[in-house]
Protein backbone atom coordinates (compact mmCIF):
# COMPACT_ATOMS: atom_id res chain seq x y z
CA UNK A 1 0.00 0.00 0.00
CA UNK A 2 1.40 3.58 -0.67
CA UNK A 3 0.33 6.56 0.27
CA UNK A 4 0.64 10.16 0.22
CA UNK A 5 0.06 12.34 3.67
CA UNK A 6 -0.75 15.64 4.33
CA UNK A 7 1.93 18.43 5.40
CA UNK A 8 0.42 19.08 8.67
CA UNK A 9 1.15 15.44 9.96
CA UNK A 10 4.72 14.75 11.49
CA UNK A 11 6.88 12.37 9.93
CA UNK A 12 10.57 12.12 11.34
CA UNK A 13 11.91 11.48 7.56
CA UNK A 14 10.49 13.99 5.50
CA UNK A 15 10.08 17.88 6.47
CA UNK A 16 6.79 18.81 7.78
CA UNK A 17 5.76 22.63 6.53
CA UNK A 18 2.48 22.68 7.02
CA UNK A 19 2.69 24.78 3.71
CA UNK A 20 4.20 27.24 5.84
CA UNK A 21 7.32 29.76 5.27
CA UNK A 22 6.92 29.93 9.10
CA UNK A 23 8.38 26.04 9.20
CA UNK A 24 10.20 25.64 5.89
CA UNK A 25 12.59 22.72 6.40
CA UNK A 26 11.35 21.79 9.66
CA UNK A 27 11.96 18.08 10.39
CA UNK A 28 9.70 16.71 13.49
CA UNK A 29 11.46 14.36 15.40
CA UNK A 30 9.09 11.74 15.51
CA UNK A 31 6.04 9.97 13.63
CA UNK A 32 2.63 11.22 14.26
CA UNK A 33 0.89 7.72 15.43
CA UNK A 34 -1.05 7.48 12.29
CA UNK A 35 2.36 7.32 10.54
CA UNK A 36 3.53 4.96 12.60
CA UNK A 37 0.12 2.71 12.20
CA UNK A 38 1.11 3.18 8.30
CA UNK A 39 4.54 2.26 8.69
CA UNK A 40 3.81 -1.12 11.00
CA UNK A 41 1.35 -2.10 8.52
CA UNK A 42 3.43 -2.20 5.42
CA UNK A 43 2.76 0.84 4.03
CA UNK A 44 4.79 3.00 1.85
CA UNK A 45 4.98 6.79 2.43
CA UNK A 46 5.78 8.41 -1.14
CA UNK A 47 5.77 12.06 0.32
CA UNK A 48 3.80 14.52 1.27
CA UNK A 49 0.79 16.60 0.12
CA UNK A 50 0.31 20.57 -0.18
CA UNK A 51 -2.05 22.34 1.68
CA UNK A 52 -3.35 25.48 2.71
CA UNK A 53 -1.45 27.01 5.27
CA UNK A 54 -1.88 25.38 8.62
CA UNK A 55 -5.00 23.79 6.98
CA UNK A 56 -6.89 27.07 6.87
CA UNK A 57 -8.87 27.02 3.67
CA UNK A 58 -11.17 25.58 1.33
CA UNK A 59 -9.16 25.99 -1.90
CA UNK A 60 -5.79 24.54 -1.34
CA UNK A 61 -4.44 28.10 -2.88
CA UNK A 62 -2.85 29.53 0.44
CA UNK A 63 0.21 27.72 0.38
CA UNK A 64 4.10 28.50 0.02
CA UNK A 65 4.08 26.21 -2.01
CA UNK A 66 1.97 27.16 -4.52
CA UNK A 67 -2.06 26.33 -5.57
CA UNK A 68 -2.82 22.50 -5.82
CA UNK A 69 -4.91 22.16 -9.49
CA UNK A 70 -7.29 19.76 -10.24
CA UNK A 71 -6.14 17.12 -11.99
CA UNK A 72 -9.46 15.93 -13.54
CA UNK A 73 -10.03 16.42 -17.43
CA UNK A 74 -12.97 15.76 -19.12
CA UNK A 75 -13.13 12.78 -21.06
CA UNK A 76 -14.10 15.09 -24.31
CA UNK A 77 -11.53 17.39 -23.96
CA UNK A 78 -8.61 18.21 -26.23
CA UNK A 79 -7.75 21.38 -24.92
CA UNK A 80 -3.65 20.91 -23.93
CA UNK A 81 -2.97 20.60 -20.14
CA UNK A 82 -1.11 23.71 -20.20
CA UNK A 83 -3.94 25.71 -21.70
CA UNK A 84 -7.27 24.57 -19.48
CA UNK A 85 -9.12 26.37 -17.11
CA UNK A 86 -7.40 26.29 -13.62
CA UNK A 87 -9.57 24.79 -11.35
CA UNK A 88 -9.32 24.30 -7.53
CA UNK A 89 -8.51 20.67 -6.16
CA UNK A 90 -10.11 22.05 -3.10
CA UNK A 91 -8.94 22.17 0.46
CA UNK A 92 -7.56 22.42 2.57
CA UNK A 93 -6.62 19.20 2.23
CA UNK A 94 -6.23 19.62 -1.65
CA UNK A 95 -2.77 18.48 -2.58
CA UNK A 96 -3.93 14.91 -1.09
CA UNK A 97 -6.89 14.97 -3.24
CA UNK A 98 -4.97 15.47 -6.15
CA UNK A 99 -2.44 13.22 -5.92
CA UNK A 100 -5.35 10.39 -5.07
CA UNK A 101 -6.87 11.65 -8.25
CA UNK A 102 -4.27 11.96 -10.23
CA UNK A 103 -3.91 8.22 -10.35
CA UNK A 104 -0.13 8.47 -9.05
CA UNK A 105 1.36 5.45 -7.28
CA UNK A 106 -1.13 5.80 -4.41
CA UNK A 107 -4.70 4.94 -3.79
CA UNK A 108 -5.24 6.49 -0.77
CA UNK A 109 -3.81 9.61 1.21
CA UNK A 110 -4.16 10.74 4.65
CA UNK A 111 -5.30 14.24 5.33
CA UNK A 112 -7.25 16.53 8.22
CA UNK A 113 -10.73 17.38 8.30
CA UNK A 114 -11.77 20.47 10.48
CA UNK A 115 -14.72 21.80 8.88
CA UNK A 116 -14.92 19.78 5.32
CA UNK A 117 -10.99 19.60 4.11
CA UNK A 118 -11.40 15.67 3.40
CA UNK A 119 -14.56 15.63 1.40
CA UNK A 120 -14.80 18.84 -0.61
CA UNK A 121 -11.15 17.98 -2.44
CA UNK A 122 -12.85 14.14 -2.55
CA UNK A 123 -16.13 15.78 -4.32
CA UNK A 124 -14.23 18.46 -6.50
CA UNK A 125 -11.63 15.66 -7.78
CA UNK A 126 -14.35 12.67 -8.54
CA UNK A 127 -12.93 10.16 -5.21
CA UNK A 128 -13.99 9.28 -1.60
CA UNK A 129 -12.68 10.98 1.08
CA UNK A 130 -13.93 9.87 4.47
CA UNK A 131 -13.86 12.17 8.01
CA UNK A 132 -13.99 10.02 10.67
CA UNK A 133 -16.00 10.07 14.35
CA UNK A 134 -14.05 12.99 16.57
CA UNK A 135 -11.55 10.77 18.59
CA UNK A 136 -11.89 7.10 16.71
CA UNK A 137 -8.24 8.13 14.95
CA UNK A 138 -5.31 9.56 16.89
CA UNK A 139 -4.39 13.20 16.40
CA UNK A 140 -1.12 12.66 18.14
CA UNK A 141 1.68 14.14 16.41
CA UNK A 142 -1.10 16.00 13.88
CA UNK A 143 -0.13 19.86 13.41
CA UNK A 144 -3.51 21.56 15.68
CA UNK A 145 -5.71 24.07 13.78
CA UNK A 146 -9.02 23.52 15.97
CA UNK A 147 -8.52 21.18 18.32
CA UNK A 148 -12.63 20.19 19.29
CA UNK A 149 -12.95 20.06 15.45
CA UNK A 150 -9.69 18.75 13.68
CA UNK A 151 -9.97 15.05 12.67
CA UNK A 152 -7.26 12.47 10.50
CA UNK A 153 -9.38 11.90 7.59
CA UNK A 154 -9.04 9.24 5.08
CA UNK A 155 -8.78 10.36 0.72
CA UNK A 156 -9.05 6.53 -0.97
CA UNK A 157 -10.02 5.99 -5.33
CA UNK A 158 -12.85 4.06 -3.92
CA UNK A 159 -14.95 2.70 -0.51
CA UNK A 160 -12.81 -0.29 -0.17
CA UNK A 161 -9.35 0.98 -0.05
CA UNK A 162 -10.85 3.65 2.06
CA UNK A 163 -12.34 1.22 5.07
CA UNK A 164 -9.18 -1.09 4.88
CA UNK A 165 -6.78 2.01 5.89
CA UNK A 166 -9.94 2.99 8.20
CA UNK A 167 -8.89 0.05 10.10
CA UNK A 168 -5.13 -0.03 10.16
CA UNK A 169 -5.59 3.37 11.75
CA UNK A 170 -8.81 3.53 14.46
CA UNK A 171 -7.35 2.02 16.73
CA UNK A 172 -7.14 3.74 20.49
CA UNK A 173 -4.11 5.68 21.44
CA UNK A 174 -3.40 6.47 24.95
CA UNK A 175 -1.20 9.76 23.94
CA UNK A 176 -4.11 11.38 22.22
CA UNK A 177 -6.25 12.63 24.99
CA UNK A 178 -9.28 13.08 22.84
CA UNK A 179 -9.42 10.12 21.82
CA UNK A 180 -12.49 7.86 22.32
CA UNK A 181 -12.03 4.50 25.13
CA UNK A 182 -11.79 1.28 24.06
CA UNK A 183 -14.95 0.67 26.24
CA UNK A 184 -16.75 3.58 23.83
CA UNK A 185 -15.27 1.91 20.93
CA UNK A 186 -17.08 -1.55 21.26
CA UNK A 187 -20.41 0.08 22.38
CA UNK A 188 -20.54 1.78 18.92
CA UNK A 189 -19.50 -1.13 16.69
CA UNK A 190 -22.10 -3.28 18.74
CA UNK A 191 -24.94 -0.62 18.04
CA UNK A 192 -23.71 -0.10 14.91
CA UNK A 193 -23.41 -3.92 13.59
CA UNK A 194 -27.17 -3.94 15.48
CA UNK A 195 -28.69 -1.67 13.21
CA UNK A 196 -26.66 -3.08 10.11
CA UNK A 197 -28.16 -6.07 10.25
CA UNK A 198 -32.09 -4.61 9.60
CA UNK A 199 -30.97 -3.97 5.74
CA UNK A 200 -27.70 -5.56 5.22
CA UNK A 201 -27.71 -8.47 2.89
CA UNK A 202 -26.16 -11.28 1.28
CA UNK A 203 -27.60 -9.46 -1.93
CA UNK A 204 -25.46 -6.23 -2.23
CA UNK A 205 -27.90 -3.96 -4.63
CA UNK A 206 -31.02 -5.13 -2.13
CA UNK A 207 -31.21 -2.43 0.35
CA UNK A 208 -34.74 -3.01 1.47
CA UNK A 209 -35.26 -1.60 5.33
CA UNK A 210 -32.43 0.54 5.02
CA UNK A 211 -33.74 4.04 5.95
CA UNK A 212 -31.60 6.83 4.21
CA UNK A 213 -32.55 10.68 5.90
CA UNK A 214 -32.49 14.23 3.01
CA UNK A 215 -32.06 16.65 5.02
CA UNK A 216 -34.55 19.39 3.72
CA UNK A 217 -31.98 22.08 4.70
CA UNK A 218 -28.53 21.69 3.00
CA UNK A 219 -30.91 22.18 -0.84
CA UNK A 220 -30.79 25.98 -0.80
CA UNK A 221 -33.05 27.28 -4.24
CA UNK A 222 -29.65 28.77 -5.86
CA UNK A 223 -28.72 25.17 -6.34
CA UNK A 224 -28.09 24.69 -10.32
CA UNK A 225 -30.67 22.70 -11.69
CA UNK A 226 -28.48 20.06 -13.22
CA UNK A 227 -26.76 19.48 -9.55
CA UNK A 228 -29.78 18.64 -8.00
CA UNK A 229 -31.11 16.43 -11.23
CA UNK A 230 -27.86 14.46 -10.56
CA UNK A 231 -28.60 13.84 -6.89
CA UNK A 232 -32.69 12.91 -7.33
CA UNK A 233 -31.33 10.47 -10.03
CA UNK A 234 -28.89 8.70 -7.30
CA UNK A 235 -31.80 8.65 -4.60
CA UNK A 236 -34.14 7.34 -7.26
CA UNK A 237 -31.21 4.37 -8.00
CA UNK A 238 -31.14 4.11 -4.55
CA UNK A 239 -35.34 3.71 -4.03
CA UNK A 240 -35.09 1.15 -6.63
CA UNK A 241 -33.21 -1.10 -5.13
CA UNK A 242 -35.29 -1.26 -1.84
CA UNK A 243 -34.02 1.61 0.10
CA UNK A 244 -36.92 3.76 1.84
CA UNK A 245 -35.69 8.01 1.68
CA UNK A 246 -37.47 10.37 4.11
CA UNK A 247 -37.27 13.83 4.25
CA UNK A 248 -35.72 15.14 7.53
CA UNK A 249 -35.22 18.83 9.04
CA UNK A 250 -32.10 20.37 10.83
CA UNK A 251 -33.39 23.57 11.99
CA UNK A 252 -30.24 24.50 13.20
CA UNK A 253 -28.49 24.07 9.60
CA UNK A 254 -28.33 28.06 9.42
CA UNK A 255 -26.40 28.72 12.33
CA UNK A 256 -23.32 26.21 11.74
CA UNK A 257 -21.34 28.44 9.44
CA UNK A 258 -21.47 31.45 11.95
CA UNK A 259 -20.95 28.80 15.25
CA UNK A 260 -17.53 27.16 13.16
CA UNK A 261 -15.98 30.20 12.36
CA UNK A 262 -15.97 31.75 16.39
CA UNK A 263 -14.95 27.99 17.78
CA UNK A 264 -12.37 27.41 14.82
CA UNK A 265 -11.05 30.36 14.98
CA UNK A 266 -10.58 31.01 19.10
CA UNK A 267 -9.16 27.53 19.19
CA UNK A 268 -6.99 28.27 16.48
CA UNK A 269 -5.45 31.76 18.02
CA UNK A 270 -4.69 29.44 21.22
CA UNK A 271 -2.39 26.73 18.71
CA UNK A 272 -0.87 29.27 16.58
CA UNK A 273 0.64 31.45 19.17
CA UNK A 274 3.76 29.56 19.51
CA UNK A 275 4.65 30.81 16.28
CA UNK A 276 6.10 33.91 16.56
CA UNK A 277 9.32 33.60 15.52
CA UNK A 278 11.24 34.25 18.04
CA UNK A 279 10.95 30.89 19.91
CA UNK A 280 9.40 29.00 17.92
CA UNK A 281 8.91 28.75 13.96
CA UNK A 282 11.11 31.06 11.43
CA UNK A 283 10.83 35.13 11.66
CA UNK A 284 8.37 35.31 8.59
CA UNK A 285 4.90 36.88 8.16
CA UNK A 286 1.89 34.61 8.14
CA UNK A 287 -0.58 35.11 5.29
CA UNK A 288 -3.45 37.18 5.66
CA UNK A 289 -6.40 34.22 6.01
CA UNK A 290 -4.27 32.91 9.14
CA UNK A 291 -3.74 36.45 11.12
CA UNK A 292 -7.38 36.87 10.37
CA UNK A 293 -8.28 33.74 12.07
CA UNK A 294 -5.83 34.43 14.61
CA UNK A 295 -7.23 37.99 15.54
CA UNK A 296 -10.78 36.99 14.99
CA UNK A 297 -10.46 34.12 17.80
CA UNK A 298 -8.63 36.08 20.13
CA UNK A 299 -11.43 39.00 20.10
CA UNK A 300 -13.73 35.90 20.37
CA UNK A 301 -12.05 34.95 24.14
CA UNK A 302 -11.39 38.10 26.06
CA UNK A 303 -13.29 38.78 28.68
CA UNK A 304 -15.73 41.75 26.79
CA UNK A 305 -16.88 38.62 24.18
CA UNK A 306 -17.03 35.63 25.59
CA UNK A 307 -20.08 35.48 26.59
CA UNK A 308 -21.60 37.02 23.44
CA UNK A 309 -19.26 35.12 20.83
CA UNK A 310 -17.42 31.60 22.35
CA UNK A 311 -20.16 30.20 24.48
CA UNK A 312 -23.24 31.52 22.06
CA UNK A 313 -21.25 29.52 19.47
CA UNK A 314 -20.85 26.55 21.65
CA UNK A 315 -24.60 27.16 22.58
CA UNK A 316 -25.28 27.07 18.80
CA UNK A 317 -23.00 24.17 18.05
CA UNK A 318 -24.86 21.77 20.84
CA UNK A 319 -28.53 22.81 19.11
CA UNK A 320 -26.62 21.18 15.76
CA UNK A 321 -25.88 17.84 17.93
CA UNK A 322 -29.50 17.42 19.11
CA UNK A 323 -30.18 18.07 15.70
CA UNK A 324 -28.89 15.02 14.10
CA UNK A 325 -29.71 13.00 17.29
CA UNK A 326 -33.06 13.93 16.58
CA UNK A 327 -32.80 12.15 13.24
CA UNK A 328 -31.20 8.74 13.87
CA UNK A 329 -31.82 5.39 14.34
CA UNK A 330 -29.28 4.74 16.00
CA UNK A 331 -28.95 5.24 19.56
CA UNK A 332 -26.05 7.58 20.47
CA UNK A 333 -22.84 6.01 22.48
CA UNK A 334 -21.69 8.87 23.59
CA UNK A 335 -24.61 9.85 25.09
CA UNK A 336 -24.44 8.77 29.08
CA UNK A 337 -27.42 9.46 29.67
CA UNK A 338 -30.99 9.36 28.18
CA UNK A 339 -32.82 12.77 27.70
CA UNK A 340 -36.20 14.27 26.44
CA UNK A 341 -34.73 14.85 22.90
CA UNK A 342 -32.67 11.71 23.37
CA UNK A 343 -35.34 8.99 24.68
CA UNK A 344 -37.65 10.12 22.16
CA UNK A 345 -35.83 10.07 18.72
CA UNK A 346 -32.70 7.98 18.72
CA UNK A 347 -34.07 4.44 20.26
CA UNK A 348 -33.12 1.70 18.20
CA UNK A 349 -37.01 1.28 17.21
CA UNK A 350 -37.78 4.30 16.68
CA UNK A 351 -39.93 4.10 13.08
CA UNK A 352 -39.35 7.82 12.54
CA UNK A 353 -35.39 7.34 12.87
CA UNK A 354 -32.94 7.11 9.66
CA UNK A 355 -30.17 5.36 9.66
CA UNK A 356 -28.09 7.67 7.41
CA UNK A 357 -28.26 11.02 5.73
CA UNK A 358 -27.29 11.54 2.70
CA UNK A 359 -26.68 15.36 0.74
CA UNK A 360 -24.46 17.06 -1.86
CA UNK A 361 -20.78 17.36 -0.68
CA UNK A 362 -20.19 20.80 -2.41
CA UNK A 363 -22.73 23.18 -3.60
CA UNK A 364 -21.31 22.69 -7.01
CA UNK A 365 -18.50 21.43 -9.00
CA UNK A 366 -14.54 22.45 -8.72
CA UNK A 367 -14.36 26.64 -9.15
CA UNK A 368 -11.74 28.22 -10.10
CA UNK A 369 -8.96 29.33 -7.90
CA UNK A 370 -10.13 32.70 -6.75
CA UNK A 371 -13.23 31.91 -5.80
CA UNK A 372 -14.40 30.66 -2.20
CA UNK A 373 -16.28 27.86 -1.05
CA UNK A 374 -16.95 26.23 2.84
CA UNK A 375 -18.83 23.39 3.01
CA UNK A 376 -19.20 20.79 5.21
CA UNK A 377 -19.53 21.88 8.52
CA UNK A 378 -22.41 20.30 10.35
CA UNK A 379 -20.92 16.81 10.76
CA UNK A 380 -17.69 18.18 12.55
CA UNK A 381 -19.77 20.45 14.39
CA UNK A 382 -21.50 16.99 15.81
CA UNK A 383 -18.26 15.05 15.19
CA UNK A 384 -19.89 12.74 13.19
CA UNK A 385 -18.40 10.11 10.22
CA UNK A 386 -19.04 11.54 6.82
CA UNK A 387 -18.12 10.15 3.62
CA UNK A 388 -17.70 11.90 0.16
CA UNK A 389 -18.54 9.72 -2.91
CA UNK A 390 -18.64 10.66 -6.28
CA UNK A 391 -21.56 10.42 -8.49
CA UNK A 392 -22.14 11.05 -12.10
CA UNK A 393 -22.61 14.80 -12.17
CA UNK A 394 -22.37 17.32 -15.14
CA UNK A 395 -24.02 14.84 -17.21
CA UNK A 396 -26.46 18.04 -17.98
CA UNK A 397 -23.63 20.56 -16.73
CA UNK A 398 -20.05 21.46 -17.04
CA UNK A 399 -18.53 17.44 -17.16
CA UNK A 400 -16.69 18.00 -13.96
CA UNK A 401 -17.19 15.99 -11.03
CA UNK A 402 -19.28 16.57 -7.68
CA UNK A 403 -19.75 14.04 -4.91
CA UNK A 404 -22.63 13.36 -2.40
CA UNK A 405 -22.02 12.79 1.49
CA UNK A 406 -23.79 9.93 3.66
CA UNK A 407 -23.50 10.90 7.63
CA UNK A 408 -23.94 8.56 9.97
CA UNK A 409 -24.68 8.14 14.10
CA UNK A 410 -20.71 8.88 16.05
CA UNK A 411 -19.19 5.00 15.58
CA UNK A 412 -21.02 3.93 12.80
CA UNK A 413 -17.91 4.07 9.84
CA UNK A 414 -18.68 0.71 8.91
CA UNK A 415 -22.73 2.03 8.21
CA UNK A 416 -21.23 5.02 6.28
CA UNK A 417 -18.96 2.78 4.06
CA UNK A 418 -21.20 0.11 2.87
CA UNK A 419 -24.07 2.75 1.93
CA UNK A 420 -21.10 4.74 0.28
CA UNK A 421 -20.12 1.20 -1.47
CA UNK A 422 -23.83 0.62 -2.66
CA UNK A 423 -23.47 4.48 -4.57
CA UNK A 424 -20.41 3.45 -6.32
CA UNK A 425 -22.31 0.16 -7.17
CA UNK A 426 -25.64 2.10 -8.81
CA UNK A 427 -24.56 1.77 -12.42
CA UNK A 428 -24.33 4.69 -15.06
CA UNK A 429 -27.51 3.61 -16.72
CA UNK A 430 -29.23 3.71 -13.48
CA UNK A 431 -28.04 7.08 -12.36
CA UNK A 432 -28.34 8.54 -16.32
CA UNK A 433 -31.67 6.88 -16.52
CA UNK A 434 -34.70 8.91 -17.10
CA UNK A 435 -36.72 11.31 -14.91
Amino acid sequence: MTVAVKDNICTKDMPTTCSSAMLRNFKSPFDATVVRLLNNSGATIVGKANCDEFGMGSLNVHSVHGPVINPFQHPSSSVKWEERERRSAGGSSGGSGAAVAAACVMRNALATDTGGSVRLPASYCGIVGLKPSYGLISRWGVVSFADSLDCVGIIGRDAACTSKLFDILSVFDERDPTAARPTTREKARELCSEHMAEWVSSDATDLTNLRIGIPQEYFPTSLDKSIVSSFRRVVRALKHRGATVLPVSLPNTSYALSAYYVISSAEASSNLARYDGVQYGLHVPLPPGVKRRILLGTYALTADAFDNYFLQAQHLRQCIREDFMRVFRVPNPLARMKTAITTATTTPHDPAGVHVLLHLSAVRTAPLLDSDEQDGLHPSLAGLPALSVPIAAGAEGDGWPLGVTVVGQWGCEKMVLAVGASIEGVKREDVLGGE
